[in-house]
Order: structure tokens, then C-alpha cells, then sequence
């Protein structure tokens, strides 16, 4: 029987019902050669086969032959990955396992949806806040109101706060202010490129980097109009989707991926910029996403081959090297789907290493994972807490400062530092090139200054 007499009996036997179910040509890759177990993270703290890649792709294959229900058996497997791709890192045969693990979740999400408040909370986040950028900007006004109108400091110091889960509270106080303005509403349509002109950029905003990090996309606009590009931000865009994917929701994030694919075509610009490595990776993968969908799969490649991780694109197109001097001791966290998803590795270290003052000291193992995955740090921290226990005691001694790329490891690592009183400061790899780009202007400004004549004092005529 031909490859594709056999595809066609084990659909006939497959417990997978639903459209988009896990491809056949990516599980039938694994060998089984058991090379990924070192690399994964939930393998390593529960030694349980099931809870490796090579067990996840062996039951994803046993449920599309129809030897396995979608049962308890299989879904915790599944949902318990963390789908930092570092496993796809260490397999030799190339096995897609993160694009599986989507797939079998969005088969699990069908077969199973989440019903109570599990299913509420989902709902309410992942269907009506996240794909609607204005309602995530409400939601991000009331969190700021709760900072700044006294009811974050009386929830603190009545004890509400210790009715929740330890991971929650210390999520709560680690979390970031929320700023005034988000990026959407502090950055202009069109930032113009400053000197000579070398081409135009769109800049997806994103959905937390948008309202929590707004300081970080305004550094990253900053930072491309100092390299001679215009920076167009449509007002059309939205969340990226990763969050549907993670979770299992594909239909939404493929409604969310079209919307940007027709936002960002439209607007016709040569490169499309993210800072936030795990919406980076969702969206170079929307053809995989819209493999199914054959009035976008094209434009879906057209668009993924436009997209450029923030320290990818200046690398790749050559950037200003900074005069401004930091003076700091830096370490760089590889943040999982900028490392493993999107092998980006050396062009961040690249720019530290260009930013005069900067010391760029090593982290041990500094691409596994810290734990944050999404909302993983949320849904289970019994795995996510001794993850950001490792990532914290790998943090080489000296350094007063560490550089990633992902907001979700932004906050992990800000929960790590809060708990072990690590006097660290947490940065984007951006923001600090950002800041010596200001040290420079800074300086030009001062030596100006100094070197201008000084006015004459005109007196008066004594006894005037």
C-alpha cells in the first residue's frame, strides 16, 4: 500500500473528527530516538515518559490510528507541554512537535470544551478581550486605576491579596504600571524616518506589550526611525492570536490572523516588526495556521515573509552603532520561541555587545525555558514555579540587569526577582539600545552647550 492508501485507512480509524488535525508527514518523522528528553522541561521535573515530546508525539499518533480516545490520558500530556520548541532544537529528524501540539489541542478544545468558569474565564479573555484591541485597552485603564486610586495599596494591606494562590499574589505585585497612555495612543500612524530614508516598517503592537510595555514598542519605533525606516503603525491591527493557538482556540486566532494579514498587505511595507518573541513565531507561522484556508494560505506566506523579530531586522539590514555609553553588567535570557521557534540567538547578543559600557556576561543553560509559556505560569504553576526557580540560580553573579526578548519572560523573571530580593533590573534587548541611542543625543546636546559662545552682559551706564 502507497503512502497514500495508508493515509487514507488511518483517517478512516483516526479519533480526530474535526478539520486541521495533527499532520500525519509530521508525527511519522519520529524515530523515537529519545534526544529531545534532555531538552525538555516537563520530562526533567517529572521523569514521566508520557510528559516528554517523544511520548506526546507517540500519542498524538496512537489517537490518529484510533488506538487512543481523546480522554484524560491524552489531554493532559498534551496541555501540560509547554510548546518552547526546545525539543525541535535537539531532534535530528526535524519533528514540527510545537505545530502538533496546536493541532492536537485544537482537536482536544472540539472534543472537549472547557464548560464551568474554566470555560467562562476563556471565553471571556480569549474570545471578547483579547481579539478586540479597544476593550483590551479598557481593561488595561480599570487595572491602572486599581494601581493608582489606593485599592491595589488596601487589597495589599487588608491581606485580600492572600486569598489567592502564593503565584498570583506574587504575579500581582510584580506586574508591571500600566501607563497612562498605551502605544497605540502615544505612537502616530506614521513615525517618520529620521535622516535618509531606507524603506518603511510596520510595527505590530501587540496585545500586552501594547498595554503593559507600552514603553518598549515606543522604543522599538524610536530605534527603527533612527535607522532610516518609517515606521507605519495601522490602526487596523490586532492581537496576534498566540494565546487562541496556545490554547487550543483555532478558529479565533485564524480570524485574528486575517485581520492582520489584510491590515499589514494593504499598508504595503517592505518589513513587518515584532519585539515579543512568541507573537513573532505565531505570526511567521500563520501559513501553518492557514494551511487549510485556501484564500489566504498565499497571502498568509506572503506575509510571514515579511516578518522580522526587532533585533533580526536591524542585524539583517545594518544598524547605527550607539556612541552612548550604559555602564552595565548585562546577562541575555533566550526567550523559547525566539531561540528554539524562530533561531534567533546571536543577533541580540550582537547588539549588547555594540552598546559601548555594556558587559555581556553569559547565563548558564540560558535557553531553557523560565517558565512563563503564554499563561502556563497561570495554569500550572507546579511546573512553572520550579522552572523560574532554575532560570533565577542560572543568573551569573555581577550583573545588575537581564535582557530578553518576550514580555511573558518579562514578568516571569520579574516574579523570580521579587522573590528572591535580587537587586536585578528586567529589560527588552531594545529598550537598552534605545537608551544609549538617548545617551548619545544627550551628550550632542550638552557638548553644544559647552561649545557655544557665551552672550556678552550688556551693563548699564553707571549711575542710570
Amino acid at each position: 500500500m502507497d503512502k497514500q492508501g495508508q493515509l487514507a485507512e488511518m483517517l478512516t480509524k483516526s479519533n480526530y473528527k474535526w478539520p486541521d488535525p495533527p499532520d500525519p508527514d509530521k508525527f511519522s518523522v519520529c524515530v523515537h530516538c529519545g534526544l529531545c528528553l534532555d531538552a525538555c522541561p516537563t520530562y526533567q521535573e517529572t521523569g514521566n515518559e508520557a510528559q516528554s515530546p517523544r511520548g506526546r508525539v507517540y500519542l498524538i499518533k496512537a489517537v490518529a490510528e484510533g488506538r487512543l480516545d481523546i480522554n484524560e490520558s491524552f489531554v493532559d500530556p498534551v496541555f501540560r507541554c509547554l510548546d518552547c520548541r526546545a525539543c525541535e532544537t535537539a531532534c535530528p529528524s526535524g519533528v514540527q512537535v510545537g505545530a502538533l501540539i496546536e493541532e492536537a489541542r485544537g482537536q482536544i478544545r472540539q472534543a472537549e470544551p472547557l464548560t464551568g468558569m474554566k470555560g467562562m474565564i476563556s471565553n471571556t479573555f480569549l474570545k471578547q478581550i483579547f481579539p478586540f484591541p479597544h476593550r483590551l485597552r479598557k481593561l488595561g485603564k480599570l487595572t491602572r486605576f486599581y494601581q493608582k486610586s489606593g485599592l491595589q495599596k488596601l487589597a495589599r494591606g487588608t491581606g485580600i491579596m492572600k486569598l489567592l494562590p502564593q503565584h498570583l499574589q506574587e504575579m500581582e505585585a510584580a506586574m508591571p504600571e500600566v501607563p497612562v497612555k498605551t502605544s497605540r495612543e502615544a505612537l502616530p500612524t506614521v513615525l517618520p524616518a529620521v535622516g535618509v530614508k531606507r524603506g518603511t516598517v510596520g510595527l505590530i503592537l501587540g496585545c500586552v506589550m501594547d498595554v503593559l510595555y507600552a514603553d518598549i514598542n515606543m522604543a522599538t519605533a524610536r530605534v527603527i526611525a533612527r535607522n532610516g525606516f518609517d515606521v507605519v503603525i495601522p490602526e487596523a491591527q490586532g492581537c496576534c492570536g498566540a494565546l487562541q493557538v496556545h490554547a487550543g482556540e483555532r478558529e479565533t486566532a485564524k480570524e485574528m490572523a486575517r485581520r492582520n494579514i489584510d491590515t499589514f498587505l494593504e499598508a504595503n511595507v517592505d518589513y513587518i516588526i515584532m519585539n515579543a518573541a512568541g507573537c513573532g513565531a505565531a505570526v511567521k507561522e500563520y501559513p501553518e495556521l492557514l494551511h487549510s484556508d485556501p484564500d489566504y494560505v498565499h497571502k498568509a506566506e506572503l506575509f510571514a515573509a515579511r516578518i522580522r523579530d526587532i533585533s533580526e531586522f536591524l542585524v539583517e539590514v545594518g544598524y547605527e552603532v550607539p556612541k552612548g555609553r550604559l555602564d552595565v553588567k548585562v546577562t541575555y535570557h533566550d526567550a523559547c520561541h525566539l531561540a528554539h521557534a524562530q533561531k534567533i540567538r546571536s543577533q541580540p547578543r550582537e547588539i549588547l555587545r555594540s552598546i559601548p559600557g555594556v558587559e555581556l556576561i553569559e547565563m548558564r543553560e540560558s535557553d531553557r525555558c523560565c517558565g512563563s509559556a503564554g499563561i502556563y505560569n497561570l495554569t500550572h504553576p507546579e511546573i512553572a514555579g520550579p522552572l523560574l526557580e532554575r532560570k533565577m540560580a542560572d543568573l551569573p553573579d555581577g550583573v545588575s540587569c537581564v535582557a530578553m526578548g518576550n514580555p511573558g519572560c518579562m514578568m516571569q523573571i520579574s516574579v523570580g526577582v521579587l522573590r528572591t530580593g535580587a537587586e536585578m533590573e528586567v529589560v527588552h534587548t531594545v529598550s537598552l539600545l534605545d537608551q544609549a541611542y538617548q545617551a548619545e543625543t544627550d551628550l550632542a546636546h550638552q557638548v553644544k552647550r559647552e561649545e557655544s559662545p557665551k552672550p556678552e552682559l550688556v551693563r548699564g551706564r553707571e549711575g542710570a
